[in-house]
């Protein structure tokens, strides 16, 4: 798909969310504690509301990015992604969470330099702010969950 007009490129993005939001209903399903099947249905939940923004992005609203830098931990950026499978470990499903945003975030910022476009260009880096804020959070959990257990 040529993503050359807005309403193409609100597609796009309302597509990857859904595909966000199915991934982590997945993980959730997966966790047998509930404290971490909850953290995977909350992510879900939260790119529904980001599927929600760029609907009303596609009514007429205005997507704002944010001026602040998102850190990047890069704690999953070395570790080797697990395969999925019925069940995972909550430290598999994490690195699995890490590896996903980490993509988004790589294909969203792609976007925004393969464009000329000033409103795809701003459209394309806030979808990739969000997946940063993401990323970070998971690597945030890994940190105090996993690393600090070992």
């Amino acid at each position: 798909m040529k993503l050359d007009t807005t309403e193409k490129v609100l597609d796009f993005a309302i597509g990857k969310e859904e595909e966000a939001a199915a991934l982590y209903n997945s993980l959730a399903a997966k966790m047998e504690n509930r404290r971490m099947k909850d953290v995977f249905e909350g992510f879900a939940q939260e790119e529904m509301g980001h599927k929600a923004k760029l609907l009303a992005v596609k009514d007429g609203h205005k997507l704002t990015l944010s001026e602040k830098a998102i850190t990047d931990l890069k704690i999953g950026d070395h570790l080797v992604e697990p395969e999925q499978k019925t069940e995972m470990s909550y430290q598999d499903a994490l690195i699995v969470a890490m590896k996903a945003e980490k993509a988004a975030y790589a294909l969203y910022n792609g976007l925004a330099e393969s464009t000329d476009d000033a409103g795809l260009k701003q459209i394309f880096l806030t979808l990739a702010q969000e997946e940063a804020k993401h990323k970070l959070r998971f690597e945030i959990e890994y940190d105090e969950v996993i690393l600090t257990e070992n």
